[in-house]
């Protein structure tokens, strides 16, 4: 096959889940509306196992642009000075030119450089805490403050976006124009190109025009509550967390129409002929399931680690390859898929041996053009390891038929104030919530992971921790980031050989 003049765009959407993919996601008894995405499953190689590598935001874009597991050695932190990225490459092997358009602020905001390598770069200003305005001065909000994760980042994104009056002003609307005003200018230039969009949405706040909002829940006249704290979701009413299910919904129908209308710019231009599309998310959020909302546990000053079930680190993947090897065709694919594969996919099509550049993950084109088996037995999902397990981390360890959330055996040390800047940058002192113990369900017979069958299949929790533990040798990771993993809570051995 030749590969030459394969354009490639990648998109990001920022928490969206799995299930607002498959179509069973609702709100208010309506399944979310994803027509544009729906419509680009139907050419695309269609992944429905996927599965986030490191979580959340800024490390899960730390794996993409380096497609290495990084949870293993990094944190939430500035990107590496000293790790050469996806468009370093691309360029150096094939003289692409890669632009990266974002709105997620995280990975720009603060010195963190997530741009380094990108030819050019436009960050969307407006998300979430990004110090963008100061005015007005007076903001109302929207609900009770004490539902709020943050009442001061709720009042710098209001601040940010209070002078918007049509959809065109919205942060996605934005994001995408961006983009297609990029293919406009560059079209017909002669030159391979890497297009990397960054959508923050739907992550919260959730402030879509209230006509998407409408289409859920037209009747609500109670609080909204559009930024909510994370943890146990029993202080909203059941109508409440009904409206925060509408809320999300709501914008990522927003998100969908606009990545809709990058992907008619595409076909405008011709680029189907010669150009891979991905889409794919960093991980997905709690609505109200396993009695959580949001996809950590943060009360106050203290940041606690939830575990990481199906709704959080099950993502979507979609991949439509150009139109002459294999557009147009819908393939399902049900092998166990990471973010760093997509690095590994992108650097494969363009003709580049990705190995030698330390990719951790595998190409995706073997299993889409020539349907191969096999790609892993385990996917393993997981906030940074280097700060040990003293905010309650605990691994999710899947394969096709097992879910395995693994509590180290370790008691950790809470004299000793540590802290994380994980989810939001803000630095927040480290402490585990609630009971932390392993946790085993049949993803088949069970997928909402409403039973803990670890009692009743202890042979496979052991067996499956052996493998995560050999997993992350095979990966380089340090021993001392092993260590409290050797020993896990209803597991029998150590696997320290």
């Amino acid at each position: 096959m030749s590969r030459k003049g394969i354009n490639f765009i990648l998109i990001i959407s920022d928490t969206f889940r799995y299930d607002c993919l498959e179509g069973t996601f609702t709100a208010r008894g309506k399944p979310v509306k994803v027509p544009n995405l729906r419509k680009l499953a139907k050419s695309s190689a269609y992944f429905t196992r996927a599965y986030l590598a490191s979580f959340p935001t800024v490390p899960h874009r730390h794996d993409i642009l380096t497609g290495r597991y990084t949870f293993t050695y990094y944190g939430w932190a500035p990107l590496p000075r000293d790790e050469i990225v996806l468009p370093e490459i691309l360029r150096k092997e094939r003289n692409y030119v890669s632009v990266m358009i974002a709105d997620t602020p995280h990975i720009l905001k603060d010195g963190f450089n997530y741009d380094r390598g990108f030819d050019a770069w436009v960050w969307v200003r407006g998300q979430e805490n990004d110090r963008y305005r100061t005015d007005p001065v007076e903001v109302e909000l929207p609900c009770d403050p004490s539902k709020l994760r943050n009442v001061e980042t709720t009042i710098q994104h209001m601040r940010n976006n209070a002078l918007r009056m049509f959809e065109e002003d919205w942060i996605p609307a934005k994001t995408a124009n961006e983009a297609i005003r990029w293919l406009e200018r560059n079209y017909n230039s002669g030159r391979n190109f890497f297009l990397y969009v960054d959508f923050f949405d739907p992550h919260e706040p959730w402030d879509p025009p209230k006509w998407y909002v409408d289409m859920y829940d037209p009747d609500y006249k109670g609080e909204e509550v559009i930024y909510p704290a994370y943890g146990p979701c029993d202080y909203l009413t059941e109508d409440e967390l009904e409206h925060c299910r509408a809320l999300y919904a709501a914008e990522v129908t927003l998100v969908d129409k606009w990545i809709g209308r990058i992907l008619e710019k595409v076909e405008e231009l011709g680029l189907y002929e010669n150009t891979v599309v991905i889409f794919t998310s960093d991980h997905g959020f709690y609505l109200g399931e396993h009695g959580l909302i949001g996809k950590s546990i943060i009360m106050g000053k203290y940041h606690g680690l939830a575990p990481l079930y199906e709704e959080v680190a099950h993502i979507p993947l979609l991949i439509r390859l150009p139109d002459p090897i294999g557009g147009g065709e819908h393939v399902v694919i049900d092998e166990l898929v990471q973010p760093p594969d997509i690095t590994a996919t992108i650097l494969d099509m363009a003709g580049i041996d990705y190995k030698k550049y330390g990719v951790q993950g595998e190409s995706l084109l073997p299993y889409m053009k020539n349907k191969r088996r096999g790609l892993r037995k385990i996917a393993i999902s997981s906030p940074p390891l280097i700060h040990g397990v003293a905010s309650g981390l605990r691994p999710t360890i899947t394969t096709r038929r097992w879910s395995l959330i693994l509590a180290s055996a370790e008691t950790p040390a809470l004299e000793r104030e540590e802290y994380t800047l994980i989810v939001d940058g803000i630095p927040r002192v480290i402490r585990p919530f609630g009971v932390i113990d392993t946790e085993l369900y049949d993803v088949l017979k069970d997928p909402k992971q409403e039973h803990n069958v670890i009692e009743r299949y202890p042979e496979v929790a052991e067996e499956l921790h052996k493998k995560f533990i050999d997993m992350l040798r095979r990966l380089g990771t340090k021993e001392e980031y092993l260590k409290p993993f050797l020993r896990c809570k209803r597991i029998g051995g150590a696997h320290n050989e």
